[in-house]
């Protein structure tokens, strides 16, 4: 939504019959007039909803937003008292068409320009950290709609009797489906903001509540451009769907975070080297078993990333990128800094010749000799556009392990 930057937007609201307040005073009334000039423009240049515009549509509109149509942008960002270039800023940030000064804003509207604003002038976000808070907001929720539109409502409103359209069925099903999807929305999202929450507070010092020591994978499904020329689109979507799926739920099960899928690639981060190691082989041998799936290759790279909005960026992330794209097919590739961690932390031997040296000594002792998950294999060193020559190491699962 756009909305036309005349006036501040601050001190009126908007009268029972959406004419504006007068104030007193010849401040007051120079306010008024400008705003009754104003409104007279945009009868006249700004467009109320299209005649023709589906009632359908519009009572669904009505439905899922439980308001009607009542505020032009002006109007409403008058009515929040917020100015007009910062509710543009909000509305764009959260990722709403322009829709000049059309009437089709509701009191949700104005409540959530409120709120925002009202986080700024108390002190608790900055007006950059509300617009940011805005975008991530809207993106997010924006994917999370069209899927559900797309892959969830479309199969539900196939019509149960012949006769009748899909349309006759939308409008009740949306409106049983509305509060329940509502109310698990908010559920997911507070459970995902403790878990959040309690991995930043955890961290060693302030600086690592931003900047923080991650190891970072990316997995990526080997010959895909290919296959979107042999495919049929049908078929491409499927794949896609089964393997962001699948990868999306291993990463899950096993503690890590999905970053993001970008159809054929996979981006995820875990807080110790352990985890990212076990997803990245499981990823390997899940697909492997698949043989409706292409070949899978994973590269991790360990180090301090910075998160933004749900994204990770930095070095680590770009290394991790690019062991991905040279590493063979069905295998791991890791940066050093991920094997020494590995090593560190008990999960792999620094080479074969030191677990065999340790399980005679514990042998010996008569101990139990000890446990490693991982193995490492030294690779080949060599450039890597960006990075300079780094030397990736070859992770596998140790013999006689499931």
């Amino acid at each position: 939504m756009t909305v036309d930057d005349t006036g501040s937007g601050t001190g009126a609201h908007p009268a029972p019959d959406g004419g504006p307040n007068r104030t007193a005073g010849s401040a007051g009334d120079t306010s008024a007039a400008r705003v009754d000039r104003f409104e007279a423009r945009t009868r006249v240049d700004g467009q109320d909803p299209a005649p023709t515009e589906n009632p359908l549509a519009l009572r669904l509109e009505g439905l899922i937003l439980g308001a009607e149509r009542r505020y032009t942008p002006f109007q409403a960002a008058r009515s929040a008292g917020v100015s007009m270039e910062l509710a543009s800023r909000f509305w764009r940030a959260m990722g709403f068409a322009d829709i000049g000064q059309a009437k089709a804003l509701t009191e949700a509207d104005v409540l959530a320009l409120r709120r925002l604003a009202g986080l700024v002038e108390a002190g608790l976000l900055s007006e950059a950290m509300a617009v940011q808070v805005a975008r991530s907001t809207g993106q997010t929720t924006a994917r999370l709609a069209e899927w559900q539109i797309d892959s969830f409502l479309e199969g539900l409103t196939e019509p149960p009797e012949p006769g009748m359209t899909r349309t006759e069925v939308t409008y009740p099903l949306v409106e049983l489906l509305l509060p329940e999807l509502e109310e698990f929305l908010v559920y997911v999202w507070r459970r995902q903001l403790a878990a959040a929450t309690g991995r930043v507070v955890q961290a060693a010092d302030d600086e690592e509540m931003v900047d923080r020591r991650l190891a970072v994978g990316f997995a990526d499904l080997v010959g895909f451009t290919r296959l979107t020329r042999r495919m049929e689109e049908e078929e491409l979507g499927e794949l896609v769907e089964a393997f962001e799926t699948t990868a999306a739920d291993l990463v899950a099960a096993h503690g890590g975070r999905l970053i993001k899928t970008l159809g054929d690639e996979v981006l995820y981060a875990a807080d110790d080297s352990g985890t990212a190691a076990e997803i990245a082989l499981r990823l390997i041998e899940t697909m492997a078993n698949d043989e409706t799936m292409p070949e899978l290759r994973v590269g991790i790279a360990f180090g301090t990333v910075t998160t933004r909005m749900g994204d990770v960026f930095g070095t680590t992330v770009n290394l991790a990128s690019r062991l991905t794209s040279i590493a063979p097919k069905d295998a791991v590739l890791v940066d050093t800094a991920f094997a020494e961690e590995v090593v560190r932390t008990g999960d792999a031997p620094a080479s074969e010749a030191e677990a065999a040296e340790a399980a005679a000594a514990a042998e010996k002792e008569g101990e139990e000799p000890p446990s490693y998950r991982f193995a490492l294999q030294p690779m080949w060193q060599r450039p890597v556009r960006g990075l300079g020559v780094v030397e990736p190491w070859l992770l596998t699962r140790r013999s006689g392990l499931p």
